[in-house]
């Protein structure tokens, strides 16, 4: 099954008497344990693609089914549950929360969306912090730990719930370049180990030559698919 299905997908803004289209009559398939990127200029609709994958923002048109479930006509609490349970979520600018410690950040959703008990949560988030390597960090803050660690971190809250969808927003752009090609390795790593689905949203040229396809915007359209010589994954 497709992790992601999209069909005559739209979103229109209006404000008072100006519409924009930011997304206009799109279709894509991505497959299960792929590593898939949006590209295009700034204003081409990558970032409202991955709002409306992740739950975040509906759709105006169209159909779009997420593992599985049609989440065009989600109400608003129904749209948080289905992210808590099957959507992970890594940004550029990490989104940790700066009074939890490491380990506290990657506990949350176990904690606050899907109420695992204590000891399964302790379980689960030291398997993640040392799948990315951040055991021995668990008890620090944000602000104690560098930008690359603060992203691995940011990983592990992302597949902590068993997520098997994993939304990337630009998740290099605020790291140096070896620091990002560690990132880039270790969630290619997840990939295979978890038999996640990435899907980027960048302008980085790092994560593209890394990807398995690559959907190209412009003007809210898709305007070409490309797929490495070799195949891949997807």
């Amino acid at each position: 099954m497709s992790v992601v299905v999209a069909k005559a997908l739209e979103k229109t803004y209006v404000a008072g008497d100006i519409k924009v289209e930011a997304i206009r009559g799109v279709d894509f398939t991505i497959e299960p344990a792929s590593f898939v990127s949006f590209i295009g200029p700034s204003g081409s609709g990558k970032s409202t693609l991955l709002n409306m994958i992740g739950c975040l923002d509906p759709p105006s048109r169209g159909s779009l089914e997420v593992a599985g479930q049609h989440i065009s006509g989600l109400s608003r609490k129904e749209a948080a549950r289905f992210r808590g349970e099957h959507i992970g979520f890594v940004f550029q600018d990490f989104n940790l929360i700066p009074v939890l410690t490491v380990f506290e950040n990657v506990e949350y959703p176990l904690q606050m969306v899907q109420n695992w008990p204590k000891d399964k949560r302790r379980i689960r988030v030291m398997e993640m912090l040392e799948a990315v390597g951040m055991t021995d960090q668990a008890h620090k803050y944000p602000s104690q730990i560098s930008g690359g660690q603060k992203q691995r971190v940011a990983v592990a809250r992302a597949l902590v719930t068993n997520a098997k969808l994993v939304l990337a927003d630009e998740p290099t752009a605020n790291l140096d370049r070896v620091t990002a090609n560690k990132i880039i390795a270790l969630m290619k790593r997840m990939r295979d180990e978890f038999a996640t689905t990435f899907v980027f949203s960048t302008h980085d040229p790092r994560i593209v030559d890394n990807v398995e396809i690559t959907f190209a915007l412009e003007d809210g359209q898709l305007v070409r698919n490309e797929m490495p010589a070799g195949g891949g994954h997807a």
